[in-house]
């Protein structure tokens, strides 16, 4: 008979089960012995592997059912479905015959436990009832049945299907007339037999309304803190101030970020305690190292795309086991075409997945708003061997990262009570999260399983990186985040304007730390610091500002520009109209600079010059590029500045560029006649020195003057 069968099959897992470690826990040592916990599981998932490690740390004995079999009992997420645990459940109680056995029979994927048996007995006797079943905030999946459950002096009055403990032979009589089909659902089935008075009493049960024996979170989220004691974790229930031994992450919620503490896999003590389990080294062999699809998604316009380039060729990993997919929707960024091919990558179609034609180990997706600053990110991905697995990024002075701590009961962005600590490193691990975006690093193995839909980024109501995820947790599949290292940060892109030659010269305010990094001299904060300064002539100040990037970008925007001044007197950009002593030049002004230029001065001349005459407040007005050209202006006969003192940075290189040039100061007899690239010379304006452009003989020179206190 399909019964003897099944009996048959139970009895063949259970000696699996109790024989190999994967799948099973030790069943020696002092553990209860009217203790079994009989658990549904058809796959063996992260979740799954997740509920047996926590009940092998407390020496629970375990009985999976359902190993092997296909799932019919529908999604756990939308009603109906669940039968087939009853089914399985009625099955495996035939073969017990003892009276004082205690059967808990709770979820496996969902489930953790956070305290062992003898706690959980000891409380299950305090309920003084034969079969005690979790209790919820919410009724589903029948709302009109709210009125006939009966009321509790304290706590929560409905029935929750995941988890209840009992008598065998008064759950044997619970679900003795179960002849229900796999796909129907065993909550409605168990909440009828509750609320039917005389069921009730005959079988003995009560809820657990105050959560001391189980904790559903569904709908409970704002009810459960961690509690850390003597180097373990658990969760308490605040509104009834109890700690439950069973977590159930039932609904859209899951466990949430308490599975990455409960019941010891990070405490205060030890940090992480998994964090070097089951790790995959990388030798120094080459040809060993699996083979990586590298997916490059541009989807809007984007500052710093040719750094971002820049930062992955110098990745450590060896580019022949780098295979490379770029997707681009942006007109804007089709000369990357013509860039890639510096990457000595080998441009192929993501569908690799959808096949196994292709021989890749790993899918690394990556947005191209993510600053990848470090360049070991891929190999410390690969070695920590999860099936999804991402570096967490940050924004520079903000709390936002790249993934989120928890979900909100309608499954959107909650924070969870550990988020800031991990954004601020004061918590370094691997966390289990139920979203992530910008970046992150699949097995192909997941994707051409688990992960094989090809509506993963699909939904009628989610953004496409929110439908991603949460495909992901739906199929079992644990997303994981690591801050064990600094891996880099994501731009902003919100405000980037495309309608410049070279757009991340206007960076300055919404990405700082970026723009620093591509336009300041590395040399700069030397300046400052170990007073990195040369003094060329008196009261002349040289100290290096610009990269040479910054100074190319510079020229060849007002080349692009191209609305050079005619050199007269008569200038109607000044006040006045009337310049006394005129260049060829563009103004910042003009092509919309001012306001970045004046950050500049503020943000990096400021300082220099506070400190070179100090209690001297700084304040700047005109701003503009000059180009010398032999047969057009070659010099600048003698004058003094309208200003108190002046900024004049060099943009090209004397020698390579153009042949003469420099600044003499005539009072002095001492001139300057190799300005370096990127350095500013700073000097007074007026009075003292009086001074003068010497003559560009060949090539063009370009300079970047301010005034200060006109």
């Amino acid at each position: 008979s399909n019964a003897q069968n099944m009996r048959g099959v139970l009895l063949v897992l259970a000696g699996l089960f109790a024989s190999f470690s994967p799948l099973g826990c030790d069943q020696q040592g002092s553990i209860p012995e009217d203790l079994l916990v009989l658990t549904v599981a058809s796959q063996e998932t992260d979740g799954f592997r997740r509920f047996l490690r926590s009940a092998k740390h407390f020496n629970y004995t375990i009985k999976v059912l359902g190993g092997g079999e296909t799932w019919e009992g529908g999604d756990y997420i939308s009603p109906p479905g669940g039968g087939q645990k009853v089914r399985l459940l009625k099955s495996a109680l035939e073969d017990i015959q003892e009276e004082n056995k205690v059967i808990l029979f709770v979820d496996s994927y969902d489930v953790i436990f956070s305290s062992g048996p003898k706690e959980l007995l000891k409380k299950f006797q305090q309920a003084k009832h034969r079969v005690v079943f979790s209790a919820e905030t919410l009724i589903w999946p029948d709302r009109h049945l709210e009125d006939k459950h009966p009321h509790v002096r304290e706590g929560k009055r409905f029935l929750g299907a995941g988890g209840f403990i009992g008598y065998a032979p008064n759950l044997k009589k619970m679900v003795s007339d179960w002849s229900g089909a796999d796909s129907d659902s065993d909550q409605l089935y168990f909440t009828k037999i509750y609320i039917n008075p005389e069921k009730r009493k005959s079988i003995n049960i009560t809820l657990d309304s105050k959560c001391r024996l189980f904790q559903n979170l569904h709908g409970a989220l704002d009810e459960v803190v961690l509690k850390f004691e003597d180097g373990r974790v658990r969760a308490r229930n605040v509104l009834y101030d109890t700690l439950p031994v069973i977590i159930h992450g039932n609904g859209p919620t899951k466990i949430n970020y308490l599975g990455n503490y409960i019941p010891n896999l990070w405490t205060f003590e030890t940090g992480c305690t998994i964090c070097n389990e089951n790790l995959r080294p990388l030798s120094g062999l080459q040809s060993e190292y699996p083979v990586v699809v590298i997916g490059i998604f541009i989807q809007q316009p984007t500052p710093f795309v040719t750094v971002f380039f820049e930062r992955l060729l110098n990745l450590k990993y060896p580019k022949n086991r780098i295979q490379l997919f770029i997707y681009n929707q942006v007109k804007y960024y089709v000369q990357i075409q013509n860039y890639d091919s510096e990457l000595m990558f080998k441009t192929i179609t993501i569908c690799i997945f959808f096949n196994n034609n292709i021989d890749c180990e790993y899918f690394f997706s990556i947005d191209v708003d993510v600053v990848l600053k470090n360049e070991d990110t891929l190999r410390i991905l690969i070695e920590l061997n999860k099936p999804f697995i991402a570096p967490m990024m940050t924004k520079p002075g903000r709390l936002w990262t790249n993934f989120w701590g928890a979900l909100s009961a309608d499954g959107y962005y909650a924070r969870s009570e550990d988020y800031v600590d991990i954004v601020q490193g004061h918590r370094v691990g691997l966390w289990n999260v139920p979203y992530v975006s910008h970046i992150f690093l699949i097995k192909a193995d997941a994707l051409r399983t688990d992960l094989k839909d090809p509506d993963l980024f699909e939904s009628a109501t989610l953004d496409p990186d929110m439908a991603f995820c949460s495909k992901v947790r739906n199929k079992g599949v644990f997303m994981f985040v690591t801050n064990m290292h600094t891996y880099g940060r994501v731009l902003s892109t919100e405000n980037y304007q495309t309608n410049h030659l070279h757009n991340d010269l206007w960076q300055m305010f919404e990405n700082p730390v970026e723009w620093e990094e591509r336009y300041i001299h590395e040399n700069y904060s030397k300046v400052l610091k170990d007073a990195f300064i040369e003094t060329p002539c008196p009261d002349v100040y040289w100290f290096p500002v610009f990269t040479d990037v910054a100074c190319k970008h510079l020229i060849e925007e007002m080349e692009h520009f191209g609305q050079w001044s005619g050199g007269g007197n008569v200038d109607n950009r000044i006040q006045g109209g009337y310049e006394n002593v005129p260049t060829i030049d563009i103004h910042m002004n003009q092509i919309g600079y001012e306001k970045e230029w004046h950050k500049f001065l503020l943000d990096y001349v400021a300082p220099v010059t506070e400190q070179m005459y100090p209690g001297y407040y700084t304040r700047f007005d005109l701003a503009f590029v000059v180009r010398y050209k032999p047969d057009e202006q070659p010099a600048l006969r003698p004058h003094h500045d309208a200003s108190t003192f002046t900024i004049n940075i060099a943009l090209n290189q004397v020698g390579i560029d153009y042949q003469g040039g420099g600044c003499r100061f005539l009072r002095y007899n001492c001139s300057i006649k190799a300005p370096r690239r990127g350095w500013a010379l700073m000097h007074p304006g007026r009075l003292t020195h009086y001074h003068e452009g010497l003559p560009t003989v060949e090539g063009v020179r370009y300079i970047v003057v301010s005034f200060v206190d006109p």
